[in-house]
């Protein structure tokens, strides 16, 4: 689809080189980033987030669905690990991949809104921002979801401007593979609804005909997962929802919400939120009015920021959670720091020097656990430290044990890394199940979902506990439990992670009084 002139002016008249120059300034800013990230990819001796195990164990198994998440970044690791095998760096390949071309359609949905220049520097803030950063280094849901989105942008500016059939059968396509990368992508389509309520031309560009394509095209990206879902009791859906975690006893929590909030200035960076927030402010107290565009790309950032606010408010709510913004966002911040005014350059000028500093920062940190502790970043970093040498402590655990039935662990984290770390040994001919054990009496989680331990499995079993809170209703769930033995995991100069191992017979489970709590995806 080439990029044809717009209709709708520049927002600030176009200076400096030719659109070209800008092109290829992008290209270039993104490309030095893409190597820079993808050498700190494969230089970190960070091992895998157990999320990211979880992940990973997905793709040994392809499906439309999983029980916490749609099929998207299951599919992407099978591919990855297909070419270069199981590797930490190959599991998170496709997040690198994602953002990098994230940051291509950002460009282009920014040279179409506005113009090449603008395009540029919207490039530039998203690859910088510091949530993209860490998403482009971690396996997760977010990488494919901020990849799709971007490209829904740039056709939704499409459709607007040319209406024709290709830019809605484009943007359909990008909104469902968006959904099947991660349900966030919901908030874009409450974005799309509110922006055909407040422009006309949005809603001229709403023809039945379009409005037909784009539907058609996201229901046949979403009727494979709906299908899985529904053979599956809605596992998905009840999951997503049962995140929400309202209690009417309980309704508020502004700590969470301001938790949250400040979240966001790290996601986006401190000082192109703070340029949103006040150029949102100026565009509607000071100036009066919003121009067409950022009626548009604050359509799109507003849900997910304000219905998560919302939800943080109510229960709780994880910083990434409103990642949705963040492509609509650096465009429009990238808009209003690109003005005439020496405010605006300042701007500008200290978004990208802040940005490039925590980059700095960032990679010291990523490839030299020492840098992390000098600066006492270690304890954001146990959780992904340790789960190899967790793995061969419980593989020592089985072999002193004698003959056993399962491995049953009583923490999902625990499940995950072990699937993982101990893939040549657990499962395999000659070598006992991973089983986890209901810690309510029910399956709150993917690992009970599918694995979960049963008088079948526990016989005699060697259970491994991570969770001081359970070790007593863990060891009451067994006939006879033998003596405990604590095995602990160094992770760094303080920390260390703890087990509980012993052997239990005779599996039999007392009854539970379910709590109603989700524990996890």
């Amino acid at each position: 689809m080439p990029l044809r002139p717009r209709p709708l002016p520049a927002l600030a008249p176009a200076a400096g080189p030719a659109p070209a120059a800008w092109t290829r300034g992008a290209a270039a800013v993104l490309a030095a980033l893409a190597v820079a990230r993808l050498l700190l990819l494969f230089a970190t001796p960070l091992e895998l987030y157990p999320d990211e195990a979880q992940y990973w164990a997905w793709s040994r198994t392809l499906d439309w669905g999983y029980f916490s998440k749609p099929p998207m970044i299951a599919w992407l690791i099978a591919a990855s690990t297909a070419i270069g095998g199981n590797a930490e760096a190959w599991v998170r390949l496709p997040a690198w991949l994602c953002q990098t071309a994230a940051g291509g359609l950002v460009f282009l949905a920014g040279w179409r809104l506005y113009d090449a220049r603008i395009g540029f520097w919207a490039a530039t803030l998203y690859a910088l921002a510091p949530g993209v950063l860490l998403s482009s280094g971690v396996a997760s849901t977010d990488a494919p979801l901020l990849l799709f989105l971007s490209a829904a942008i740039w056709a939704y500016a499409g459709l607007l401007q040319g209406r024709r059939i290709g830019w809605a059968a484009a943007l359909g396509g990008a909104v469902g593979l968006a959904v099947l990368s991660k349900y966030a992508a919901a908030y874009f389509v409450v974005g799309l609804v509110a922006h055909a309520l407040v422009s006309s031309q949005a809603r001229r560009a709403w023809r039945p005909a379009t409005l037909a394509v784009a539907a058609g095209a996201l229901a046949a990206c979403l009727a494979p997962n709906l299908l899985w879902n529904a053979l599956n009791g809605f596992d998905t859906v009840r999951h997503t929802a049962s995140n929400a975690n309202w209690s009417v006893s309980d309704l508020f929590h502004p700590a969470e919400l301001a938790s949250f909030l400040d979240a966001q200035f790290g996601l986006l960076g401190p000082v192109p939120f703070v340029a949103l927030l006040t150029g949102t402010g100026w565009a509607i107290v000071g100036r009066g009015r919003l121009e067409d565009r950022e009626r548009l790309l604050l359509c799109l950032l507003a849900p997910p920021l304000l219905l998560v606010a919302v939800q943080a408010l109510l229960s709780r709510a994880n910083a990434n959670w409103a990642a949705a913004f963040l492509p609509p966002a650096a465009i429009l911040v990238a808009a209003w720091l690109c003005g005439p005014s020496r405010f605006a350059r300042t701007g500008l000028f200290l978004a990208l020097l802040s940005q490039t500093v925590f980059h700095a920062i960032f990679a010291a940190v990523i490839v030299s656990p020492a840098a992390a502790s000098a600066i006492g970043l270690d304890n954001g970093f146990k959780r992904a430290r340790g789960w190899a040498a967790t793995s061969e402590a419980v593989r020592r655990s089985v072999a002193a044990a004698g003959p056993i039935s399962a491995v049953a662990v009583d923490d999902r984290f625990l499940f995950n890394a072990l699937l993982y770390y101990g893939r040549d040994w657990l499962g395999r001919p000659g070598g006992p199940p991973l089983t986890a054990w209901l810690r309510e009496g029910e399956a709150r989680n993917q690992a009970e979902t599918t694995d979960p331990l049963t008088p079948a499995f526990g016989r005699r079993v060697l259970a491994v506990g991570l969770t001081p809170d359970y070790r007593k209703a863990f060891r009451g769930d067994f006939r006879t439990a033998g003596s405990s033995a604590t095995v602990r995991i160094p992770l760094d100069r303080r920390r260390t992670r703890e087990l509980d191992v012993f052997v239990g017979e005779g599996f039999s489970p007392r009854p539970r009084i379910l709590s109603g709590r989700p524990t996890g995806s």
